[in-house]
């Protein structure tokens, strides 16, 4: 059996997650941008409660396309609010279609989303090498750049700590403890 982080412990979900996704350098902005709505979303709950629900989240918030949300109208957000297939916060959806508004003109602007986003990290993942889970930081000054950033930019429920985990998440750092079998292979 491979040495995995602890925090996916005997979840079968969270080792899928942990083996093929976390901390796999992310360079699609669509994905960039699903993550971040998915970060936001978490925000006060736990990850696998929002890998539960990511399929849904993809069908109801059409494939995550920037475009189609930030056209969502009241109808389509009551949609949101009665599907129990997401989190039903009107806050965090509210804050969704915002996010895919600022996305919007951030590519407008730049020409491309993931650019942008991993120029915070200097363009490349940090490569961390923590011996164990409770070392690795909630948040860094990269994410409170990022954070700042985005949050001038119009992005809601965007704090450093989530910016940390999306940076997580998206490969923008090797977060994986140095006995796990995907540290060495990112």
């Amino acid at each position: 059996m491979c040495q995995r982080c602890e925090w996916c412990g005997d979840s079968e979900l969270y080792q899928k997650y942990h083996d093929e996704e976390w901390g796999v350098p992310v360079w699609d902005d669509r994905l960039l941008f699903e993550f971040l709505i998915l970060e936001g979303a978490q925000a006060g709950l736990s990850w696998i409660t929002i890998l539960k629900k990511r399929e849904n989240y993809r069908r109801l918030y059409d494939g995550f396309d920037p475009a189609k949300i930030a056209g969502y109208d009241a109808a389509k957000v009551a949609a949101l609010l009665s599907d129990t297939g997401i989190v039903r916060n009107r806050l965090k959806v509210a804050a969704s279609i915002g996010n895919a508004k600022a996305y919007l003109r951030i590519v407008e602007r730049e020409g491309a989303f993931a650019p942008w986003l991993w120029q915070f990290v200097g363009g490349q993942p940090i490569q961390n090498a923590w011996a164990e889970f409770k070392e690795v930081p909630v948040s860094t000054p990269e994410s409170d750049v990022m954070a700042k950033a985005l949050k001038q930019e119009g992005f809601k429920f965007i704090g450093t700590t989530i910016c940390y985990a999306f940076m997580q998440a998206v490969g923008m750092v090797n977060d994986h403890t140095a006995d796990c079998f995907r540290y060495a292979e990112l």
